[in-house]
């Protein structure tokens, strides 16, 4: 675990020397600053649903972004090498890497917070549902860095590896959503459509925290992640 815990704080003090990090941490913030103005002007009620709605479009691009160098990089300087040949077994490589973009992530929301404590003092939200919808926030982010994680695996071009992540994350988060809301849908295409991604993160945002919905995402990560194993393992012995 303490070899674990090194990778992932040489993997999230990385994001604060790379552009990239500052380049998804302005678009994140910047999206959700205009989001919450925006909803303020409207006089929306006082909650955050459209912006935790919103984030996980956001974080559909902004996560390959973060995750899309974790191991591609490795594999074109090279430095795989010496990390795999290191007293570590690829499981500690995979969960050090997950957990540092991971934390990254925790660090994008913190300002968020802000507009928690604006509503605080502006209005009387409902905090139940603004509780869940940060935990919905995080389980839908840990699934997409573990699809990122992934990608990343497969290629030495992070520009390959982001690329196959949004294609990925599109087909399981926008492309049903967008299919969803044109057509009418048989009865057996409309409950394959509520096991994705947005239809399960949505009872997130509305405060309702399901045990089902806890379990799929969890699971989705943990497959992501057991699979880039797999990987680092063949690779290890070509």
């Amino acid at each position: 675990m303490s070899r674990t815990t090194t990778i992932a704080r040489r993997e999230l003090s990385s994001y604060f020397y790379s552009p990239m990090g500052y380049v998804v941490m302005t678009l994140f913030l910047s999206v959700c600053a205009f989001l919450f103005y925006r909803d303020c002007e409207a006089g929306q009620p006082a909650m955050m649903r459209t912006l935790f709605d919103a984030m996980v479009w956001v974080l559909v691009i902004a996560v390959p972004l973060l995750s899309m160098g974790l191991l591609a990089q490795e594999w074109a300087t090279g430095t795989i090498e010496t990390l795999m040949t290191a007293p570590l077994n690829e499981t500690e490589v995979v969960l050090g890497k997950f957990l540092g973009s991971f934390g990254f992530l925790i660090v994008l929301l913190i300002p968020t917070l802000l507009y928690v404590a604006i509503l605080r003092i502006y209005a009387r939200p409902d905090i139940g549902p603004i509780i869940s919808g940060y935990l919905g926030i995080l389980l839908v982010g840990a699934a997409f860095i573990a699809v990122g994680l992934f990608c990343s695996s497969l290629t030495r071009s992070q520009i390959v590896a982001a690329v196959v992540a949004v294609a990925i994350l599109c087909l399981i988060t926008l492309v049903p959503w967008w299919v969803g809301s044109i057509a009418t849908l048989p009865i057996f295409w409309r409950n394959l459509i509520d096991q994705t991604v947005f239809k399960r993160y949505t009872d997130f945002s509305k405060g309702i925290i399901d045990v089902g919905n806890v379990v799929f995402f969890i699971a989705t990560t943990a497959v992501f992640l057991f699979v880039t194993v797999k990987v680092l393992e063949s690779r290890r012995w070509k």
